[in-house]
């Protein structure tokens, strides 16, 4: 429940996820200066116009980029509630709405998209025109929403190949399309503008990759002419013993292994195992390279490092 506000507004806001309207502060018993007032002190944020929310409610040490997606969600509820029923969210929008990775995604405006009327955006909102197929469109939390392979392809058109594997990548991981709903959703729109990555992310697209930074990489491996990895591989002793399961196996010989900033967590004993693991593994003669989020702002000199060590 929201603490900064009376009973009546709190219930309300709680059922819309967050937000409330001018509107709804009035008629809970508000003023214009109350409202104002409270905006001044911080206890109120203005999330579009006449659209509020209450930010101490929020998590305290949040990420920016979690809390970039929470203000994008409570506009996009805002959005949808106030274009009415012919209005599909849509694009990134819906991505997020889906639960995909926000990385790489442009969330600064809610994208819509009409099948008929004018298409007018504004400061908040992208208005898109574009007929639906059938099961192009879904309800997410009382929402109407374009299903998750047509959004990653939306997204991919106007974003970019690499932004369409790692949404291509989750959804399969996560069940929520098949390969071959991403390729025929993909190949259905094939004359919007940007499909041509839109297609052929929907082909690379791979369900064992498992983060954002699994995606990323093998983009890059595969744009620098890195022979085609095993996924998730099996890497056992001549007994027939598990070391492990390893992101990379390029070439059957070297190991390719993303590390993201909450692998370890610093917890000695998780260090300790990964340590023995990568031990056993080089003692099986294989070579072992481990990549992080910096390495891949720097990908010429990280490829060079895969090939050569190949």
């Amino acid at each position: 429940m929201f603490t900064g506000m009376n009973p009546k507004l709190s219930v309300l806001a709680a059922a819309r996820h967050g937000w409330f309207s001018r509107a709804d502060a009035l008629a809970a018993g508000y003023t214009d200066s109350e409202l104002r007032r409270r905006l001044r002190a911080g206890q109120w944020s203005r999330l579009c116009r006449d659209v509020y929310v209450e930010p101490g409610t929020w998590p305290v040490g949040e990420q920016s980029w979690d809390r970039a997606v929470r203000m994008h969600l409570l506009r996009t509820r805002a959005v949808a509630d106030r274009m009415g029923s012919g209005a599909v969210v849509s694009h990134q929008s819906a991505a997020v709405l889906h639960g995909l990775p926000s990385w790489g995604l442009d969330l600064t405006k809610v994208q819509v998209t009409k099948p008929a009327g004018r298409a007018r955006s504004d400061l908040v909102t992208d208005v898109h025109r574009s007929r639906f197929e059938p099961g192009e469109v879904t309800v997410v939390d009382g929402l109407r929403v374009v299903s998750p392979a047509r959004a990653i392809a939306e997204t991919a058109c106007a974003s970019s190949y690499e932004v369409g594997v790692v949404l291509g990548d989750a959804a399969l991981h996560r069940r929520l399309v098949t390969p071959e709903s991403l390729v025929l959703t993909a190949d259905r729109h094939r004359l919007w503008a940007g499909s041509p990555a839109a297609r052929a992310a929907a082909r690379f697209a791979d369900g064992l990759s498992e983060s954002v930074g699994e995606s990323r990489l093998r983009v890059l491996m595969a744009n620098h002419g890195v022979p085609p990895p095993v996924l998730q591989a099996e890497i056992r002793e001549e007994g027939g013993r598990l070391i492990g399961r390893v992101d990379f196996l390029v070439a059957g010989r070297l190991i390719v292994e993303f590390d993201g900033a909450e692998k370890y967590g610093g917890i000695g004993d998780v260090v300790l195992a990964e340590k023995w693991r990568e031990d056993r593994l080089r003692a099986c003669g294989y070579r072992v390279i481990r990549v992080s989020w910096a390495d891949l702002d720097q990908p010429h000199a990280l490829a060079e490092r895969i090939l050569g060590a190949l």
